[in-house]
């Protein structure tokens, strides 16, 4: 009988944890080999005695987390026994007296190197970057290496997502921006499409709970009308396959409450008009030999009796998706003239489609691991953008971020062979994928045999051909097209070197000139000189010389101290330190800013124009470098980046309950144009509700019209009074509240 020694546990707790002890093995025991129960258990009583007393933030004992992550990495994503050990030890070597060698001695290096990429690392933040990405840098550094990191880590971040709930609020928004950024982008390119659904919905949750709320509502109270629906759908086909003899399950499932908001933010509409809330599913149960043709023998019955969108066929069967997705798409007009989307696939396909890239992966004693062909060469092409020593945290998670969309398109070289790109790629980018030099001699392209510009976006189906010249050298214009991280990445080393050769010219030229004013060529006076000259690095100071874009004659008006010159440091170079203090302190003393109340009064506080927030939103404060404290609504489209990026800038933030001032905010209408629309905005604006207008434009094009409306109001209520009363004009088919500009200060 297995016991737990911690005498922190009360009977009760005791039993629960046994419990789900037992509920893991259950799990797992159709798949274990000799030797790997007792490795589980091992790992099982490690981690309650060394978690001996530790609670959660919801008070529950903490052993109860890592064996929730393990019962996810064995149920929900499908991996063996070493990744259940690992889950099960995976903040041990963090948060207890555990080491990577005690690790290592009672199980075997493997285990011990997935447990380092799990662990978080520890410093101090410097201002181009934050410990956040640096834990990002380290997570994805391991990706090459064991992808199990990756897939342990999603387990964990999916658990305190569903437990997210016994946190403040600020640290819920910091992580669920943190899981919208980065996580649940990288559950999607594992294909784990459950859990990056529900990452998604989670995020959503804290991010924008009252929408969040109100889709949920809805489709619960839809529900029965949906089934209903899709029973009616599926009735008919059923038969068909039944007389066809064909051996398959087809359900329906609704669409999740974020892909639903992003459709209803997307196309401008409301939730009633979204057509496509749910999807059919059918999985055929084919031997591999046939799986292909069952498949499009299902999609010709299908579309015998519904009639398909030629538009939205998706064949990711014949041309699976680069993480090993398989499955035909396919959108018909089923009963009452509804749209319906439909998934077909096998049941190899199914598998892989809900486990993911961990379907892919066979373990071996050893750790030795493989995988298909789609995996081997994604994990290929990012490798050279992981280990770029250049970047910086930040720069890296966003290169990265850029190698996760999995909108593909398929490509052709000049022989035939098919090539994936993300969508929205050009002729450039592809240049770059084939090999650096490439890009950067490329001239231009043909595809289809025509001649196309480096800017061209490519189409699934070109054939491109690339053309070189050795002349030919990178510069700043491309960053603005090229759209793959690597493509970025390779651009940018290449602009840097060619600036570094110009800059080494420009440097020799100074220090000789700081020979003649017997000046000390050091970093202080490299700084201070380009202070002078108002420019913001050496760098700069050095290109600009080279060009001969510096005159040296003011530097005799400078005063010199034994070799040292005395000038002002340069604005751009924040002290560190200070920087760093005045974080510390800020969070310290104002552990929540009350805006325009009391402790707003001592701190430099502004509203971020990039989305006019207004008493009664949700918002939170960012200590910016050089303009204070920027005031941010919790749905801004920066916050996902500010949050994740720089979470430990983030200051809780609240509204003093006064009205008695009047804050910008703008609404963009849209509808069916008819006689007097300008004036009825005008009348429900100034007349019945008293409220000031800073500007009121409409454009009208094909009897449809566009208006933008700034005005000035109160608080979020006094806005939701202006929508309401606007929803009643005769014509208007959506009306939402708009960002003005976008804002970048840090």
């Amino acid at each position: 009988m297995l016991e737990t020694k911690d005498i922190t546990l009360s009977p009760s707790e005791k039993k629960e944890i046994l419990k789900e002890y037992r509920r893991l093995l259950g799990n797992v025991q159709f798949n274990l080999r000799k030797g790997d129960r007792e490795r589980i258990r091992q790992a099982f009583e490690m981690a309650i005695e060394h978690h001996a007393g530790m609670r959660r933030k919801s008070g529950e004992p903490y052993i109860f987390h890592p064996l929730a992550v393990a019962r996810i990495v064995s149920e929900e994503i499908g991996l063996e026994t070493t990744s259940i050990v690992c889950a099960l030890l995976h903040d041990t070597v963090e948060d207890t007296e555990l080491t990577l060698e005690d690790v290592e001695h009672a199980f075997d290096k493997n285990t011990a190197k997935i447990i380092n990429g799990l662990t978080k690392i520890s410093g101090v933040f410097d201002l181009n970057s934050s410990i956040q990405a640096e834990n990002f840098r380290k997570l994805l550094l391991t990706l090459t290496d064991d992808i199990r990191v990756i897939l342990i880590k999603l387990a964990d971040r999916l658990h305190n997502m569903r437990t997210l709930f016994s946190m403040p609020r600020d640290k819920q928004l910091k992580i669920a921006s943190e899981t919208d950024f980065l996580y649940a982008p990288i559950a999607h390119r594992m294909g784990l499409y459950k859990v990056k659904s529900e990452l998604e919905d989670l995020s959503m949750k804290y991010r924008e709970p009252e929408m969040y709320k109100f889709i949920a509502k809805k489709l619960n109270e839809t529900k029965r009308s949906r089934n209903r629906y899709i029973n009616n759908f599926i009735t008919p086909l059923n038969d068909l396959f039944s007389k066809k003899k064909l051996n398959l399950e087809i359900y329906g499932r609704s669409k999740s409450i974020h892909s639903i908001w992003s459709k209803m933010k997307k196309q401008g509409v409301s939730f009633e008009e979204v057509y496509d809330l749910f999807a059919i599913r059918i999985i055929v149960n084919s031997p591999d030999a046939k799986e292909k043709s069952d498949c499009w023998n299902v999609y010709s019955i299908i579309s015998d009796l519904y009639r398909p969108n030629p538009k939205r066929l998706r064949d990711w069967i014949s041309n699976p998706k680069s993480n090993g997705y398989e499955a035909l798409h396919t959108t018909v007009v089923g009963l009452k003239g509804k749209w319906v989307e439909v998934q077909i696939r096998s049941k190899r396909m199914h598998e892989i489609a809900e486990k993911g890239v961990a379907a892919h992966w066979k373990y071996k004693e050893g750790g030795t691991v493989h995988s298909e062909d789609g995996v081997d060469r994604w994990l290929a092409s990012i490798q050279s953008l992981l280990n770029d020593k250049e970047q910086n945290a930040l720069e890296m998670v966003n290169n990265f971020k850029m190698n996760l969309f999995s909108s593909e398109i398929f490509i052709f070289t000049p022989k035939g062979d098919l090539k994936r790109l993300r969508r929205d790629a050009t002729a450039l980018d592809f240049a770059y994928d084939v090999h650096s030099d490439i890009g950067n001699k490329c001239i231009g392209a043909k595809v289809n045999q025509k001649l196309v510009p480096l800017s061209y976006i490519l189409k699934t189906g070109d054939q491109i051909e690339i053309l070189t010249s050795k002349k030919q050298k990178p510069n700043e214009d491309w960053l603005s097209f090229v759209v793959t991280g690597k493509a970025k990445s390779a651009v940018k080393k290449a602009i840097n070197e060619e600036l570094r050769l110009i800059a080494d010219d420009g440097k020799q030229v100074l220090i000789r000139k700081f020979k003649q004013l017997k000046i000390n060529a050091v970093d202080e006076n490299f700084w201070t000189i380009s202070n002078y000259f108002k420019l913001s690095s050496p760098l700069d100071l050095f290109v600009a010389i080279s060009k001969n874009k510096i005159k040296f004659g003011d530097l005799k008006n400078l005063e010199v101290v034994h070799g040292i010159v005395k000038a002002k440091r340069p604005k751009v170079q924040v002290n560190k330190d200070d920087f760093q203090e005045t974080i510390a302190k800020t969070l310290s003393k104002n552990a929540e800013l009350i805006i325009m109340g009391q402790s707003s009064d001592q701190l430099d506080y502004s509203f971020a124009p990039c989305c006019n927030p207004i008493p009664g939103d949700d918002v939170f404060g960012f200590i910016t470098i050089n303009d204070g404290i920027k005031i941010h609504r919790t749905t801004c489209p920066n916050s996902v980046q500010l949050m994740s990026k720089y979470s430990y800038r983030v200051v809780k933030t609240k509204w003093n309950n006064q009205r008695d001032v009047a804050f910008l905010s703008g609404l963009k209408l849209n509808g069916i144009d008819t006689m007097g629309v300008i004036s009825q905005v005008s009348e429900i604006i100034t007349n019945n509700l008293h409220i000031n207008m800073k500007s009121i434009s409409f454009e009208s094009k094909d009897g449809i019209y566009e208006g933008k409306i700034m005005l000035y109001v109160t608080d979020s209520e006094q806005l939701e009074i202006v929508i309401k009363q606007m929803k009643a004009i005769e014509g208007l088919v959506s009306i939402t509240r708009f960002e003005v500009e976008e804002d970048q200060s840090v």
